[in-house]
C-alpha cells in the first residue's frame, strides 16, 4: 500500500509551512490515507478509532480545550493521543502548543508539526497533497497527446509509427504530454491522469533522426505537463484477414488502474493519415461528451427507414 514519509511535507514548495516543534525521530513515520483525523476525544482518554496512518490535526477547539483541563488531566490526555504512536501530529494556527504534548512528542518519537494556516486552509492543501501522493500508479509504453482539449493515449508495438503520428499533430498546433514512457496516476473516483517521465520529459525519440526536444524546437506552447486521459487509440497493423469495425457501433475499452477507457483500434497501411484519423476521433469524443453519438444515429436512423419500408399487412376488408 502507498505512504508518503511525514518528512516530505516539509518541502517548502508544498505550501504546508510546518515547522517540526518536537519528535524529529518520528519524522520518518509514513501517512498512509490521505484523509486526515482530528482527535478531540482522544485527547479524553477514548482512543478508540484514532486511525494511526491519518495525521492527527489539532486546531483551535482541540487546543482550548486540552487547556481547559487541570494539569493531570493533560498529562492523561497527551499520553492517550500520543503514547499511540500516530504518524504525526500537527497544530494549526500557529497556537501555542502546551508543554504536556511537546513533551509527550518527544519521548515517544512522534514527529510534532505546527503551521500558521487555519485548520480549514490546511486541511484542504494537506487532503489534495496526500491524495496526488497517495493515488494509484503505474507507468505505460505509449505516447500522450492533447488534442482539441481530449487526451489521447497512443498505443501499438514499437515501431509502429506512434512517436511519428504525434509528431506530425504538434506540427499541426496540438501539445505534446508523454512519448515513449507516460506514468500515469488515477484521480479519485475514476479520472486517470499522464505525464512524461522526468527523465525524458518533452523529449521524442524520432527513428532515423534521434532524441528531439519538442519544447525547444516548437516552444513551450506544444507541450504539456500532465493531461487528462479520455480515449486510448491502438495503432495495429493492417490485417486483411481481419473484420474492422466499420460503423463505430461497438464500443471498445482499455482498463488502467480499474477506470475502462474508451478504446478505438486503428488499423495501419500506406496511404492512411493517420494524424487526421486522430483529430476526427478527438472531435468525435467531444461530441459523445455532449450526448451527441453520430454512429448511433445513423444506425437509429437506417432501422427507422427499413420500419416504414416494410410492405403494410392488408385488412380482411381490403382484401375483399
Amino acid at each position: 500500500m502507498a505512504s508518503v514519509a511525514v518528512q516530505s511535507l516539509l518541502d517548502p514548495d508544498s505550501g504546508l509551512a510546518l515547522t517540526v516543534l518536537a519528535g524529529r525521530a518520528g519524522l520518518h513515520r509514513r501517512i498512509g490515507h490521505s484523509r486526515i483525523q482530528k482527535p478531540g476525544l482522544a485527547l479524553t482518554g477514548f482512543t478508540q478509532h484514532v486511525h494511526l496512518d491519518r495525521l492527527q490535526v489539532l486546531g483551535l477547539t482541540e487546543i482550548a480545550y486540552f487547556r481547559s483541563l487541570d494539569p493531570e488531566a493533560r498529562l492523561r490526555g497527551a499520553e492517550a493521543l500520543i503514547g499511540l504512536k500516530p504518524c504525526a501530529v500537527l497544530v494549526t494556527r500557529g497556537l501555542e502548543v502546551p508543554k504536556e504534548l511537546v513533551e509527550a512528542a518527544e519521548r515517544h518519537g512522534v514527529a510534532l508539526l505546527s503551521t500558521p494556516l487555519m485548520s480549514s486552509v490546511f486541511i484542504s492543501r494537506v487532503t489534495k497533497l496526500l491524495e496526488n501522493r497517495l493515488a494509484p500508479s503505474t507507468s505505460i509504453h505509449g505516447v500522450l497527446i492533447d488534442v482539441f482539449g481530449v487526451g489521447i493515449l497512443l498505443l501499438g508495438k514499437s515501431g509502429i509509427g506512434k512517436s511519428e503520428a504525434a509528431l506530425d499533430l504538434v506540427l499541426k498546433g496540438h501539445r505534446l504530454v508523454a512519448d515513449d514512457i507516460v506514468e500515469i496516476r488515477k484521480r479519485l473516483p475514476d479520472s486517470i491522469i499522464g505525464s512524461g517521465s522526468d527523465i525524458i520529459k518533452h523529449h521524442m525519440e524520432i527513428r532515423g533522426l534521434g532524441i528531439i526536444n519538442v519544447k525547444d524546437l516548437f516552444g513551450i506552447s506544444a507541450v504539456r505537463d500532465t493531461k487528462k486521459i479520455e480515449v486510448v487509440i491502438e495503432l495495429v497493423e493492417w490485417n486483411e484477414d481481419e473484420e474492422y469495425d466499420r460503423l463505430g457501433i461497438e464500443e471498445l475499452r482499455y482498463a488502467i488502474l480499474d477506470v475502462a477507457l474508451p478504446l478505438l483500434r486503428v488499423p495501419i497501411r500506406p496511404g492512411r493519415n493517420i494524424t487526421s484519423i486522430i483529430e476526427v476521433a478527438a472531435r468525435n469524443q467531444l461530441l459523445k461528451q455532449q450526448g451527441k453519438h453520430s454512429a448511433r444515429e445513423f444506425q437509429e436512423h437506417i432501422n427507422q427507414m427499413i420500419a416504414e419500408a416494410r410492405p403494410r399487412r392488408l385488412s380482411s376488408d381490403e382484401v375483399e
